[in-house]
């Protein structure tokens, strides 16, 4: 403990006085007026739930995780939203390891109260069978830098957490009806979280006698300030929760001003949150779309033809049996292009043109005309004839008797 405070920080009666004169004259030390927000900055990580913001030197990371869990007995139809934090001394000196410390208790409090009190989020979606499953989603708050200010920068974070995390789907199943199945992603599409509005906290500090108010305050001015009160306010007015921990008192009339301008900052606030969260869900649905392609395109090759290897051997020894003129006279002129690299090869009209020799052994699959996944893929496209015709492909159901035109061209 004393070589915690040891290393604690200290500000001297001078930086004091002189953040306090500067205060007085409606000005800050960083250049801001007294209801102006640092710039925010919002990031988020690889995966769903992960986001970070940074809202001058504060820098908090926020994580959303899932998991099934019975529900309270009385609330049996809602889900459960917690929320922790962890305090760590890299961010600050003055933060003590292990156990939540006063400051701690106090920010998650504060976030829950506005998220759980004002309904923001809709908890019977999260009920999956009443009375025996319930989704339980927990915020995990991580602070890197302690910047001041950690209220509000920490409540965008998990904020922004939330409106990006997405919970597996669930149905019941099994012989009885009763057994819970969990899809995959790859099988079914994760849920978002109903969330029906952004209660947005702003944090003012109270210098001198309580008639002296800025927003957003520095890690040198929470050590000067007298008191502070927290507004947690969606972008229609609403207010969500107040907290005002100790401190100096403050004349209603300034408490009323404080609301109005909370109001603005809160739908400043909350276009900024939706604004990056709608990137980020562009770039990922973008993302997901460009890999589908790609796995389709590795799978799927038009300029392929997939044929069972006896359709095959039928269509080699019937065309065996055909007449050169007759196949060089076929559709109007157009030669057969179908490459076996024979010995029995004859060029007509700039065409190859050959008739194929009885028995698979004399059927070269790796040709101008046939590539070589048409090799490999014979037995997954059952009921098709091949026929090549010029420069385009066909395929002929045998069953139905349709043709079907390919639109890649081969060779």
């Amino acid at each position: 403990m004393e070589q915690r405070l040891a290393n604690t920080w200290r500000m001297t009666n001078n930086e004091k006085k002189f953040i306090e004169s500067v205060l007085a004259s409606d000005l800050r030390v960083d250049g801001r007026r007294p209801f102006d927000y640092r710039d925010l900055t919002i990031k988020f990580g690889r995966e769903q739930g992960l986001s970070e913001v940074q809202l001058g030197q504060t820098r908090v990371m926020s994580y959303v995780t899932s998991q099934l869990v019975q529900p309270y007995r009385d609330r049996p139809n809602e889900g459960t939203l917690s929320i922790f934090t962890e305090f760590s001394p890299m961010a600050d000196p003055s933060f003590e390891a292990g156990r939540p410390g006063e400051f701690a208790v106090e920010l998650g409090r504060v976030i829950d109260r506005g998220l759980r009190e004002s309904s923001a989020m809709d908890m019977e979606s999260l009920c999956v069978v009443v009375g025996k499953s319930v989704w339980s989603i927990r915020v995990d708050l991580h602070i890197v830098d302690n910047g001041g200010n950690l209220i509000d920068a920490a409540n965008i974070a998990a904020l922004v957490a939330l409106l990006t995390f997405r919970r597996p789907d669930c149905t019941l199943g099994g012989d009885d009806g009763q057994e819970l199945i969990m899809h995959d992603a790859e099988v079914r599409e994760p849920l978002p979280l109903i969330i029906h509005h952004l209660p947005i906290a702003v944090t003012f500090a109270v210098f001198g006698e309580g008639n002296i108010m800025v927003i957003d305050p520095t890690h040198k001015e929470e050590m000067v300030m007298g008191g502070k009160m927290t507004f947690t306010m969606n972008s229609n007015g609403d207010i969500c929760a107040v907290q005002k921990a100790g401190g100096v008192g403050v004349m209603s009339s300034i408490i009323m001003q404080c609301l109005q301008i909370a109001s603005a900052k809160a739908a400043d606030i909350t276009s900024k949150i939706k604004h990056a969260v709608e990137i980020y869900n562009t770039e990922r649905a973008s993302q997901k779309a460009n890999h589908y392609l790609l796995e389709v395109a590795n799978q799927v090759s038009l300029s392929d033809v997939i044929m069972k290897e006896k359709q095959v051997e039928n269509l080699i020894e019937h065309l065996a049996y055909m007449p050169l003129d007759e196949l060089e006279n076929s559709n109007q002129g157009d030669a057969l292009a179908v490459d076996t690299r024979t010995k029995h090869e004859s060029i007509s009209q700039g065409r190859y043109t050959r008739a194929f020799v009885r028995g698979p052994a004399n059927w070269d699959p790796y040709s101008r005309g046939i590539s070589s996944r048409l090799a490999t893929s014979f037995p997954t496209l059952p009921g098709f004839w091949c026929v090549l015709l010029g420069p385009k492909t066909f395929l002929l159901e045998t069953e139905e008797t349709t043709l079907l035109h390919a639109e890649n061209s081969l060779g």
